[in-house]
């Protein structure tokens, strides 16, 4: 049988500080078929009890251990928070738990009983957190929010009151024409387009489907908790101002029309432009 070595990401983005002891680690690939990228996040909150939140792909490995473990002793490590089991946020896990002998793996039922073909839980070292519930971090108490927009009924995000900070998981995924565009840099129309697309196409196709009214009071009730900075996997941090632009697009999206999605004449068109010619 013929094996494949996973293919990293080639553009390399250093951890970014975005709170005092706050950073997001970035993975970054290209988008399929565009001339666009992807980001693929995790993050590191250096509280008394140091905390990874969701833990890489697999197919940069080497590099996402380094940067985490650049940021943290593995032996410091005392929680790491999973916000779903898709393999973008847990593709690192066993590795994590095995280098991090001191930590506690913050998941749910769910993802246990969804997971556990890939991943031998330590139930013993796993500490069972589910939406609207805390748990503290020694200087800190940390608190599971479900965002507005996720792909799996296992995810929650995580919000810092201590720094503001909200780790909204996948809302807000946006494709970026180069690897360090800013939010603040993006032209609002490719902006929207762009979270738009992520959320119908690859988030919560299901968006068409509930009631604005009750989605809106969903919307403004996670927007409510005095956020000062939005990390999340799929996006460049948010902040400022772009914080209420951000979840105005988000209230809106039940209304929106779907945008078409790539079908097998564009896969065709890929194929076409990637092959190589025979020798």
């Amino acid at each position: 049988m013929t094996t494949f070595a996973p293919v990293a990401p080639t553009t390399d983005v250093p951890p970014t500080r975005i709170a005092p002891d706050t950073f997001v680690i970035h993975q970054v690939q290209p988008a399929l078929g565009q001339p666009l990228f992807v980001y693929l996040n995790s993050m590191v909150i250096l509280a008394k009890e140091p905390v990874i939140v969701d833990t890489g792909t697999p197919a940069n490995r080497d590099k996402w251990l380094k940067d985490a473990f650049s940021l943290v002793e593995p032996e410091d490590v005392r929680w790491v928070f999973l916000s779903h089991d898709d393999v973008d946020h847990a593709g690192n896990l066993d590795e994590v738990m095995t280098a991090c002998p001191n930590a506690t793996l913050v998941c749910n039922w769910a993802m246990v009983e969804r997971h556990t073909n890939c991943f031998d839980f330590p139930l013993n070292r796993c500490h069972w957190v589910m939406h609207e519930e805390s748990f503290s971090v020694g200087d800190r108490t940390l608190h599971a929010v479900r965002p507005p927009l996720y792909d799996s009924p296992t995810t929650r995000g995580l919000f810092d009151s201590a720094t503001g900070v909200y780790w909204a998981v996948d809302t807000f995924a946006t494709p970026l024409p180069a690897p360090e565009t800013s939010i603040a840099e993006l032209d609002p129309e490719f902006w929207n387009f762009g979270m738009t697309l992520f959320a119908y196409g690859a988030v919560c196709p299901w968006l068409s489907l509930v009631d604005l009214d009750k989605f809106g009071r969903y919307v403004d009730s996670i927007e409510g908790l005095d956020i000062k900075t939005v990390a999340a996997c799929h996006t460049p941090t948010i902040e400022g101002p772009l914080i209420k632009e951000a979840f105005a697009h988000v209230r809106r999206l039940p209304a929106v029309e779907p945008p078409p999605l790539p079908d097998q004449s564009i896969l065709d068109q890929i194929i076409g432009a990637t092959s190589q010619p025979p020798t």
